[in-house]
C-alpha cells in the first residue's frame, strides 16, 4: 500500500498529473456533484412526477428547505399545512431521492418557527426566554421540538443561533429574542442543550451566523451589513467551544462585512473568513452552508456567477437558495453556472469534490 502511494506521489510530482482534472470526470458526474451542494426552496404541499422539485431531487439535489407560508401571500400555504401532511411530503421527497436527502427548516423557537402551534406542532419559546427559565426547561422544550421534527421527517434544523446579544438595538437577532444572551457562557450552555436534543433524534443542527451577527446594526435580509466597528473576537467563542469538543457538524455563514477580517467580501463569500479563520484557525472539519444567497446583502451586489464562484472558492460546501425573497432560481441555472466556471478554471474541481466528501461524511453520522 505504501509503495502504491509513493508511486502516485512521484507521478504527480514528475508529470504534473492532476487527479482533480475535469477530464477525469464525465459531465453528468460533475453536474451531480454540484447538485449535491445545493439546498433549494420550492412551493408545494406534495410532490408529483411532473413537478420541477421531483426532477431536481431525482437528479441528485442535496437538500430542500421548507417554509410554512408563501412570502408574497401570508395566507397561502407554501409547504406546511399540518403535521401529517408534512410527514407525507417528506416521505415522498426521500422516496424520490437516490441518496439521503437533507430536508431542512428554520425552527429556532419564538418568532422563527416554520412549524406553528396552530398547525399542530409544539410551540417553543424564543431563546432569550428559554435562558430565563433554566436548563431543565430548555431541555424539555428542545426535546419536544426535536421529536416533532423527527416525526415530521425533518433531518436538518437551521438552529441554534449562537450569536451573542451584544448590541441591544440589533433588530435581526437581539430585539427578536433569538440569542440566548450576551455572554458566550450562557449561549454555549443553552445552545449545547439544543444541539444535544436534536442529535438524540438524529437531526443535524446548524450553528449560525458565523462569524457573528449579534453586534450588527442592520439586517442582511435587507442589504449590506458592516460589522467592522462593532464585532469582537468573543463572538467566536461559541464556535471555538463546539469545534474543539467536536459537537458541531454544520455551520452557517453570515452575510456580514468586516474589514478587519476581509477588506473586500462579506463572510459568505470570503476565503479569509471561511477557510483561513473557520477551517485553518478554528479547525472546523464539517460542512459550511451559506445563509440564503438571495438575501439582499448578496443579491444586490453580486450576480449569480459571482456569488457561486466566490462562495465555493471561499470554502462554502452547500449553497442555500430558499426561493423566498426573490425570483425563484432553478437548480439547472445553478448547476450550469458552476459547471461552466469549473471548465473555465474559475472554480477548481477539487473544491466540488471536497465539498461532496464533507457532505457524505456528515450524512454518514446520521
Amino acid at each position: 500500500m505504501q509503495k502504491k502511494v509513493f508511486i502516485l506521489v512521484v507521478l504527480v510530482l514528475l508529470f504534473g498529473v492532476n487527479l482533480f482534472s475535469s477530464e477525469n470526470y464525465t459531465k453528468p458526474e460533475i453536474e451531480k456533484m454540484i447538485s449535491k451542494m445545493v439546498i433549494l426552496g420550492f412551493s408545494g404541499e406534495s410532490v408529483t412526477s411532473n413537478d420541477e422539485i421531483y426532477k431536481n431531487v431525482k437528479s441528485g439535489l442535496g437538500g430542500v428547505i421548507l417554509f410554512d407560508k408563501d412570502p408574497n401571500d401570508k395566507l397561502k400555504v407554501k409547504n406546511v399545512r399540518s403535521k401529517e401532511q408534512l410527514r407525507r411530503l417528506t416521505s415522498q421527497l426521500q422516496a424520490i431521492s437516490n441518496q439521503k436527502l437533507l430536508i431542512s427548516i428554520d425552527q429556532e423557537g419564538g418568532i422563527v418557527q416554520r412549524l406553528k402551534k396552530e398547525d399542530g406542532f409544539v410551540d417553543t419559546l424564543k431563546a432569550s426566554e428559554i435562558a430565563l427559565r433554566g436548563e431543565s426547561f430548555a431541555r424539555q422544550s428542545y426535546n419536544a421540538m426535536a421529536k416533532d421534527l423527527n416525526y415530521s421527517g425533518i433531518n436538518v434544523d437551521f438552529a441554534p443561533v449562537v450569536d451573542l446579544a451584544i448590541n441591544k438595538d440589533n433588530k435581526v437577532i437581539v430585539t427578536r429574542g433569538r440569542s440566548f444572551g450576551e455572554s458566550s457562557k450562557e449561549v454555549i450552555k443553552y445552545s449545547s442543550i439544543f444541539v444535544e436534543e436534536l442529535k438524540k433524534e438524529k437531526i443535524i443542527s446548524v450553528l449560525k451566523h458565523f462569524p457573528g451577527h449579534g453586534s450588527s446594526l442592520a439586517d442582511s435580509h435587507l442589504g449590506f451589513v458592516d460589522i467592522t466597528n462593532t464585532w469582537s473576537q468573543k463572538e467566536l467563542e461559541p464556535y471555538q467551544y463546539f469545534i474543539a469538543n467536536k459537537k458541531v457538524d454544520m455551520i452557517m455563514t453570515a452575510h456580514v462585512f468586516n474589514q478587519n477580517l476581509d477588506k473586500n467580501y462579506p463572510a459568505t463569500l470570503s476565503y479569509n473568513v471561511n477557510t483561513n479563520l473557520l477551517r485553518n484557525k478554528l479547525g472546523f472539519e464539517g460542512v459550511v452552508v451559506s445563509d440564503d444567497l438571495q438575501m439582499s446583502a448578496i443579491s444586490k451586489h453580486y450576480d449569480l456567477k459571482q456569488t457561486l464562484t466566490l462562495a465555493i472558492n471561499s470554502g462554502v460546501n452547500m449553497l442555500l437558495f430558499a426561493n423566498q425573497l426573490a425570483q425563484p432560481i432553478t437548480l439547472k441555472e445553478i448547476v450550469d453556472t458552476v459547471y461552466k466556471q469549473v471548465l473555465n478554471n474559475e472554480i477548481p474541481l477539487e473544491q466540488i469534490i471536497k465539498s461532496n466528501q464533507r457532505i457524505d461524511r456528515m450524512m454518514g453520522k446520521y
